[in-house]
């Protein structure tokens, strides 16, 4: 049976869009709510096989989108590479030690921490709809670098832009530690049964041009030449968020077959700068979706109407936000799949 997400990562343009939202299993949905509390936490839920199994299924089940991304965390990386990881009951995430004052060689690696992860990789694959494309991920390495350098996310990741300013020999051996581990954990979740990948990068925009070429292009590029080479024909998608007008650059320089856009790309500017066959995946507000009703369908139409003669996955610009109505889910997916 055909899948259409992964004809569209293909190159393939589809009478109807391929439709996933990022961050589509997650707290906007009542079963979800109720799992993670039985398992008492998010990274008891990661670590469960089958409960993030479940996680992963749950969005499909109730909406039969076309993709299911893989549920686990951007900071599965920075585990295996040898920081503590821990999420505080209403607060963000923390990894120690941090290595603003901790180096990179003092980390004893622990590889093992990600084997639950490819373990959910194979159930949620024996369970999929044989029309369902199922997309693995990781953080590219300047966002995990954000992460593992200051110990905890903060709004303009002030900490890390000066280390990698002040001190970027050691900068880049842990950009350098993150790429060599993101390259064998996406093979792996390849290898053990996802379809695509997405490499995503948060903080992408807070760089200067000259950085954004260095922490996140060439990292990127070494990571998706690696992909290729080891997995002919396994699409692999960046999204740069926050790029804005380096989006061309990064979709030249990384190779990547497919390019994420964030909700404040203006569609028809993309689809004049981007490469006229590169498939692209968004960019629907999640606060518009939030809003639903007829804000919702104008904002909805404006994109399809902007990439309708190019490879197009719809998606938002960012991950779906717990505040939203299932219904406003409902309602975006008959209006794209009606609009086709």
């Amino acid at each position: 049976m055909k899948k259409p997400l992964l004809a569209t990562l293909l190159g393939e343009r589809q009478p109807t869009p391929p439709v996933w939202l990022m961050r589509q299993a997650g707290r906007y949905l009542p079963e979800y709510r109720a799992l993670r509390a039985e398992k008492g936490g998010f990274l008891a839920l990661v670590n469960d096989s089958p409960a993030a199994a479940e996680v992963t299924i749950q969005p499909i089940r109730r909406f039969g989108f076309d993709g299911a991304i893989l549920f686990s965390d951007i900071l599965m990386v920075p585990s295996a590479l040898g920081q503590d990881l821990t999420f505080g009951v209403g607060e963000g995430p923390a990894l120690t030690p941090p290595l603003l004052d901790h180096a990179l060689q003092g980390l004893q690696a622990a590889p093992q921490r990600l084997e639950p992860v490819y373990e959910t990789v194979r159930q949620v694959t024996a369970a999929l709809p044989a029309q369902t494309t199922f997309l693995g991920f990781a953080g590219s390495p300047w966002t995990v670098a954000t992460y593992m350098v200051a110990g905890h996310g903060s709004r303009d990741q002030g900490e890390t832009r000066r280390f990698a300013y002040g001190d970027p020999a050691a900068f880049e051996e842990i950009i350098a530690a993150i790429a060599t581990c993101t390259i064998d954990y996406l093979s792996k979740q390849i290898e053990a049964g996802v379809e695509a990948v997405q490499l995503f990068d948060s903080w992408a925009g807070s760089l200067s041009p000259a950085q954004f070429e260095r922490w996140v292009i060439a990292p990127n590029a070494a990571i998706v030449s690696a992909l290729h080479d080891r997995h002919p024909g396994v699409p692999v998608i960046g999204f740069p968020k926050g790029a804005g007008e380096k989006l061309p650059a990064y979709v030249r320089e990384t190779g990547v077959d497919a390019v994420g856009l964030d909700e404040t790309i203006d569609p028809e500017w993309a689809a004049a700068s981007l490469p006229k066959d590169l498939p692209v995946q968004g960019n629907l507000d999640p606060l518009v979706l939030i809003a639903g009703g007829a804000a919702m369908e104008q904002a909805a139409a404006r994109i399809l109407a902007a990439f309708a003669d190019r490879p197009h996955v719809f998606n938002l610009g960012h991950g779906i936000l717990q505040d939203t109505p299932i219904a406003h889910v409902e309602q975006l997916l008959a209006f794209v799949r009606s609009a086709g």
